[in-house]
């Protein structure tokens, strides 16, 4: 058996109304003054008044910071840490949103009790004094971002993302409610479900796969394949619930292993084309997989019963709406080579089961052109 370190420390709670029930979480903490961290969208559909409506029944302080863009940015943690230090100290977090408010309520508890900048933190175990308590309330299913140590910040000038990762930025408590991710659009359950069966896909597959990280992507993806399309398109009888669930224990693989290919060739499409991270990495999974087949094809052996993975990927895809192709998000043909250059460089690309350079990274692109 392979070796593994694996510290499973989040309370998980999965409850149908559960974000009710923040303000009772926060009593394990001894609250008192509580920041919580959303983005326009979930400020707008009312969930942060909720979330600080349960938290001050209980006799706790919160103030809602609601501005995090869609890529946070050192400028959104600057903002939400202007906020935290309007009056009394916080000495905890609420992020409510999807993985963009997630990252950057780890990136403002990283600043607020460690202080410098979030370029500081870029890699894993940076922080050196102890981190505020924090609560993790996901309004899509996809990112797995509150399962995991690390929050992805992107550069204001360069877009490139930083992974910004500790033990000690981990939620302490995540609140899975299936009432709060159905009302999204349909556009955004699709990038976001479809982010999280790539991250059962690569996990279960890179170099740093274990039996935890392969138990945890296995389930994710057979929950996500067998609900995502029903939940996506609103059919009669979806389960909200399983696809929560499914994308939290993607999260959960991610965090005992790590990612691959399909992440590696999503980013410089997102940061050189604002693409959707969940569209890029749809657009890219299926070529990786092909791909990682061509080197081992026992690799994906025991994920799921699917003799043709690239296939059924492919077809997922299309049921949910996502583009296929590169042309389809913007990519000429002439930029193959400058994307090849930028993906052979991300740090998820060097635990994909198959080494991946320039070249191989080209290849892929042009399997997806």
């Amino acid at each position: 058996m392979a070796s593994f370190d694996f510290d499973p420390s989040i309370r998980v709670v999965h409850a149908p109304g559960g974000l009710s029930g923040v303000g009772e979480r926060l009593q394990d903490f001894s609250s008192t003054c509580v920041l919580i961290v959303s983005d326009p969208g979930v400020a707008r559909a009312g969930l942060a008044d909720r979330a600080r409506a349960s938290i001050t029944s209980t006799g706790i302080d919160a103030r809602i910071f609601s501005d995090v863009s869609e890529n946070p940015t050192a400028a959104d943690i600057d903002a939400g840490i202007a906020i935290a230090k309007l009056g009394a100290p916080i000495d905890a977090i609420v992020a409510v949103g999807g993985g963009s408010a997630m990252d950057c309520a780890k990136g403002i508890n990283f600043l607020l009790t460690n202080g410098g900048r979030i370029e500081d933190y870029w890699g894993f175990g940076k922080a050196t004094e102890p981190m505020l308590p924090s609560i993790g309330i996901p309004t899509t299913a996809g990112t797995g971002s509150e399962a995991q140590s690390y929050a992805l910040i992107s550069q204001a000038e360069t877009h490139i993302k930083m992974a910004c990762g500790d033990r000690k930025a981990r939620f302490k408590t995540v609140i899975l409610d299936p009432e709060l991710i159905g009302s999204a659009p349909e556009s955004v359950k699709a990038a976001a479900g479809y982010d999280a069966i790539a991250h059962a896909v690569e996990s279960y597959v890179c170099k740093k796969a274990n039996p935890v990280s392969r138990m945890y992507a296995r389930e994710a993806f057979r929950l996500l394949d067998t609900s995502l399309e029903a939940f996506v398109c609103d059919y009669a009888g979806a389960r909200p619930g399983d696809v929560l669930v499914g994308a939290h224990f993607a999260g959960m693989a991610i965090e005992a292993s790590m990612l691959g290919a399909a992440h590696a060739c999503a980013n410089p499409l997102t940061a050189q084309y604002e693409t959707t991270h969940g569209v890029a990495v749809g657009v890219m999974l299926p070529a990786v997989v092909a791909f990682n087949f061509q080197g081992k094809p026992e690799l994906y052996d025991g994920l799921c019963e699917y003799r043709d993975l690239p296939g059924r990927l492919r077809a997922l895809r299309s049921s949910v709406g996502l583009p296929g192709r590169l042309q389809d998000i913007g990519v000429q043909e002439s930029d193959i080579p400058n994307l090849a250059g930028a993906a052979s460089q991300q740090w998820t690309g060097t635990f994909n089961p198959r080494t991946i350079d320039i070249d191989a990274c080209k290849v892929l692109y042009e399997l997806s052109f």
